[in-house]
Formats: C-alpha cells, structure tokens, sequence
C-alpha cells in the first residue's frame, strides 16, 4: 500500500516566477533582460522574424468565391410601397431591368427573389428569377401575375 507521501511527490509542483533569486525564476521572472518580450501585455503574433508569416504564404481561400452570384430579397410589402411612392410603375411588366432604372438595385446584382412578408394590393405583372411559393399566391390573388424566369418544367 502506498503512502499519502508517495503520492504527492509524484505532482510537480507549479514554478512560482518573480519569488526571489533562491527559486530560480526570480527577478526577470525567466523572461530575459530587456526588449519587447520582457513587458507585460505584448504578444507578437504570428511574428516569424520577419520570414514572412504563413498566413501571408498560403493564398486566399473559402468563403469569396469569385463570381458570385448576388441575389437580391424583395418582399411584397415593400413593392407595394414602391408603387405607392410611383418609383415603379405598376402597369408594366416589372423586372430586374425596372429596378436597376430606378436605381433600387446595384449594377452588381444580376438576380432578384420575392419574398411573401406583407401585402400586395396592387395588379402586378413581375418576372423574377426566383419567387417563393406564398409570394407567388399572394401576387396571383391580388389578380398579379409572376414570372419565373429559367424554370425547369
């Protein structure tokens, strides 16, 4: 059987830095003399010695593609608001087109989705590459009509 005494000398004890010269890590605390390293609060990260740093080595990767495609989101409250304000014209057939005239989309955007958050009250004609079904019923009671552009039948 072994005893308590046994055991607890099996532990390394936890160096206590900055305790007096006696302890072996007094004074400087074992971090040198001097320099950026010797204060508190620095951390060179990634700092390789001026080699220069892996994560500059590796090209860029994941997550930006590069052509990407931008989607833009339209709900239906806000194309009625649209066509309050007269910035659209209801009575004809409203595309990506009407919405980069009007200066509401980025040149950048090439595709546009309805959503079906709020109400249409509107008669509208819309050709969308991409429309969710509670919008596409929505449009068609108000009397509309949508367009899916690229559907495969």
């Amino acid at each position: 059987m072994t005893s308590l005494n046994t055991l607890n000398n099996l532990k390394t004890k936890k160096i206590r830095v900055g305790r007096g010269i006696g302890s072996g890590k007094g004074k400087t605390s074992g971090r040198g003399v001097k320099g950026q390293k010797s204060r508190s609060g620095v951390a060179i990260k990634s700092f390789e010695g001026g080699q220069m740093p892996l994560y500059r080595r590796l090209p860029k990767r994941g997550f930006n593609p590069v052509n990407k495609k931008k989607v833009a989101l339209i709900n239906l409250d806000y194309l009625q608001k649209l066509i309050d304000t007269k910035k659209i014209n209801a009575d004809v057939k409203i595309n990506i087109d009407t919405f980069k005239k009007s200066k509401l989309f980025r040149k950048s955007i090439n595709k546009f989705k309805v959503l079906s958050n709020g109400d249409l009250n509107s008669k509208i004609e819309i050709e969308a590459d991409y429309s969710s079904k509670a919008a596409k019923e929505k449009i068609e009671k108000a009397g509309g009509q949508i367009i899916i552009k690229n559907q495969s039948k």
